[in-house]
């Protein structure tokens, strides 16, 4: 079997790929859904993989993975690779997860980071409310993850956060010393939420990038025995080009609360020290971001060895990406806690696609299904009306 064409077609703002063979059999893949600007990017390692085995996986990545980088560039890279396990459950009739090792668990549980309300302010009792509404979703999360503090923007949306000049772009690059008016605010509004988290639910709160190790350490040891599940990129994180594993160092070890970080880490290779030195107790890499999905088997296993758990980030990634998922976490060894449940996003998404229902999370679990490949596929004639004149052509050989 020889790949014949890489195609890449942005459909409802993701980038989603497609790699075709000369037995008629394709795959799919799919970057986070505020990528569409990532086309050229994927177009970019076409010439470089047209010709090869598509099921020799790890042999057409060591011909492209060394070009990827950190988030989002590492996007194209995760979304062929994706594709290239799609293509060899279809050829060989079996789901992704049998190429990865087998089947570890039926079911896999998921966490919410991604279904939300809109909120009406920044006060503890919004925040309270939002926790409320999402916990009688009819999912069942049992574990809940809400943006506070840099990673919620509150550097312009809270007054006086912070010691610095807030940038309100989207990506909020800020960072500073936060005043003691901005963590007594923070302490209030995650208090507001445990309370209605109970003990039924765990709270995983995503505060940065851009907190000091001082302000870090500060807020992990003032949460010491609350139902935290963790305390995600405090220090570097979403979109941050490096790791700097020391800085964490100077704060997991000196408190009960668990951290974590991972979402924009690119390749095994950057996740070294943060698991050789422990300098954090979860690891939360995206599959769409990370180079793909035997990267994250690895990278998952090697963790494990040194008892770091892992938790994979996965909000944008789609519901290809979300059939990914399941397929990885399925075969993952016992550090792993849940992954964050995508979901068709528009929610037409699941009028174009077979395989994957809105109401798929039962108690905060999926079942792992045993269709070939990713166990997704698009309906076309509907998937059709979706594509731009440019990408008219993605569903052709």
């Amino acid at each position: 079997m020889k790949i014949t064409d890489l195609k890449c077609a942005i459909i409802g703002g993701s980038a989603v790929i497609r790699i075709t063979t000369d037995e008629g059999i394709d795959g799919l893949g799919q970057g986070e859904t505020p990528k569409p600007y990532l086309k050229p990017m994927v177009m970019f390692y076409r010439d470089m993989i047209i010709g090869k085995d598509p099921t020799d996986v790890e042999r057409v990545m060591l011909g492209i993975r060394r070009m990827g980088a950190f988030k989002p560039w590492g996007t194209a890279v995760s979304a062929i690779e994706m594709a290239l396990w799609d293509i060899a459950g279809k050829a060989l009739g079996v789901p992704v997860y049998k190429l990865l090792g087998g089947k570890v668990r039926d079911k896999v549980q998921v966490y919410n980071g991604n279904i939300r309300f809109e909120m009406n302010g920044n006060e503890p009792e919004d925040y309270a409310e939002e926790i409320r509404k999402e916990i009688n979703a009819p999912q069942g999360f049992s574990i809940i993850k809400q943006a506070v503090g840099f990673h919620d923007g509150w550097a312009g949306k809270v007054d006086n956060f912070y010691y610095g000049t807030p940038e309100t772009l989207r990506r909020h690059p800020n960072r500073g010393t936060i005043t003691r008016k901005g963590f007594n605010h923070l302490m209030a509004c995650i208090e507001a939420m445990l309370e209605v988290c109970g003990d039924d639910v765990a709270l995983a709160l995503d505060c940065g990038p851009g907190m000091t190790v001082p302000d870090a350490l500060k807020l992990a040891r003032a949460l010491e025995g609350e139902n935290i599940m963790w305390l995600e990129d405090m220090i570097t994180g979403d979109y941050t080009p490096y790791v700097l594993a020391d800085l964490y160092k100077q704060v997991t070890p000196y408190t009960t609360t668990p951290i974590h970080t991972g979402e924009q880490i690119y390749l095994r290779q950057n996740f070294v020290e943060l698991i050789e030195t422990s300098a954090v107790n979860i690891l939360g890499p995206d599959p769409a971001d990370v180079g793909g999905l035997a990267e994250m088997k690895f990278i998952a296993e090697y963790a494990d060895l040194h008892g770091i758990m892992f938790a994979p980030h996965g909000r944008f990634d789609g519901l290809i990406g979300l059939a990914a998922h399941v397929q990885l976490a399925a075969s993952l060894p016992d550090n792993y806690i849940a992954f964050e449940l995508p979901n068709g996003d528009p929610d037409w998404w699941y009028d174009i696609t077979e395989g994957i229902s809105a109401d798929i999370v039962k108690d905060s679990h999926i079942e792992v299904w045993d269709r070939p490949g990713l166990g997704i596929t698009f309906i076309e004639d509907e998937a059709k009306n979706y594509l731009s004149e440019e990408d008219a052509d993605f569903f052709e050989a």
